[in-house]
């Protein structure tokens, strides 16, 4: 398994809506449900700030969908830009 980790502090007053996007029913899981070996993603909520899994089957399933709908992913990030002050990528790991 592969997992792309996402940090976000919501925009204040944005928080339902953000938790809705960015959640695994959200827009972006709808995305992701049309790349080859997406497994899911969870959101995590903690101390003002919120936590994304993305999980695939392997880093070369999550490469393929960046390459084959990385215009699409980068129109919904510029969409969703105002649901949050902060966005930090964490790193992408694989399951050993």
């Amino acid at each position: 398994m592969y997992v792309v980790l996402w940090e976000f502090v919501a925009r204040p007053g944005r928080e339902a809506d953000f938790e809705r996007a960015y959640g695994p029913r959200g827009r972006w899981a709808q995305l992701f449900r049309g790349g080859e070996g997406y497994l899911g993603t969870e959101l995590w909520r903690g101390e003002g700030r919120w936590l994304t899994v993305d999980r695939w089957s392997s880093e070369e399933d999550y490469a393929r969908f960046r390459a084959a709908r990385l215009p699409e992913y980068e129109a919904l990030d510029r969409e969703m830009e105002d649901l949050t002050e902060r966005e930090t990528n964490l790193g992408a790991f694989t399951a050993l």
